[in-house]
């Protein structure tokens, strides 16, 4: 099987395990997601060829790829006058992924901000509630710095 990339099978295997973990992502989806972020040059692998890469069946490489597109981790394209569509990574999830956390922690300062007015915090630099909550705002703001410059 010839794909336009080369794949590295251990730095494979750790992708998969890592965002199989992450995203709660079933074997074969984990496994898929990976090869794509191998595929830099984003020339897109076709549903044959994950199949015969895999040597799963067409069912089980059709869930799994829907699922990876439902939850927005790839995208499909079509080549020009190909009937045929292709798979590549979606490199607009980091942008999404990063925004929703950056939603969550500043949800979570909001919730921080009112527990310390409720019990009367003390606003004292060596308090460790006001440390943690110094470093959440100093993350918010690198990661919206870094998210700009995408």
């Amino acid at each position: 099987m010839n794909l336009n990339f080369n794949i590295d099978t251990e730095i494979h295997h750790r992708l998969a395990s890592f965002y199989g973990e992450l995203f709660g992502l079933p074997p074969l989806a984990a496994k898929i997601y990976a090869m794509l972020l191998f595929d830099t040059e984003k020339t897109g692998v076709s549903f044959e060829e994950i199949i015969e890469y895999y040597t799963a069946s067409k069912s089980s490489v059709s869930t799994n790829i829907n699922l990876l597109l439902h939850a927005n981790l790839i995208k499909d394209i079509t080549k020009k006058e190909i009937r045929k569509r292709y798979f590549i990574f979606n490199d607009g999830y980091i942008k999404y992924r990063f925004q929703k956390i950056i939603m969550m922690m500043k949800e979570e300062m909001d919730i921080l901000n009112s527990l310390s007015q409720f019990i009367n915090a003390k606003k004292e630099p060596n308090n460790p509630f006001e440390i943690y909550k110094s470093l959440l705002s100093g993350n918010i703001k690198n990661i919206e710095d870094t998210l700009d410059k995408l």
